[in-house]
């Protein structure tokens, strides 16, 4: 058996006022998540809980970002986290607030046998 992965998902998330790292990285990551419906581990015969899920999170401030709040988003399967530099933060004309926009990448993978194994 070897991981595969089988699906990447994109999504991006935006904290209008409050420049919060963590509640744009989960609402990117809701973004890439509920925008489709995920039937490749039953076709294959597996449980959807099989699932790992790798997402990688870019935002201005990567170390403000909780990577648990993020996880939790996950409705099935296991995941890790990497938060990397990235996104983008727009400020208001008044430089008195900004908008932080971030990526999400969620790469779905599953243990499958290998192709003539």
């Amino acid at each position: 058996m070897a991981l595969k992965r089988m699906v990447l998902q994109i999504g991006m998330g935006t904290d209008i006022r409050g420049a919060d790292d963590t509640k744009a990285a989960v609402r990117a990551l809701r973004d890439a998540l509920w925008h489709n419906s995920l039937s490749v581990a039953d076709a294959l015969g597996l449980h959807v809980d099989s699932m790992q899920v790798h997402v990688t999170i870019g935002v201005p401030r990567p170390d403000q970002v909780d990577k648990d709040a993020v996880l939790a988003i996950l409705p099935h399967g296991t995941g890790t986290v990497t938060v990397v530099q990235g996104g983008l933060e727009v400020w208001n004309d008044a430089r008195t607030t900004t908008t932080l926009i971030a990526h999400a990448a969620a790469a779905v993978y599953l243990d499958i046998a290998e192709a003539g194994a």
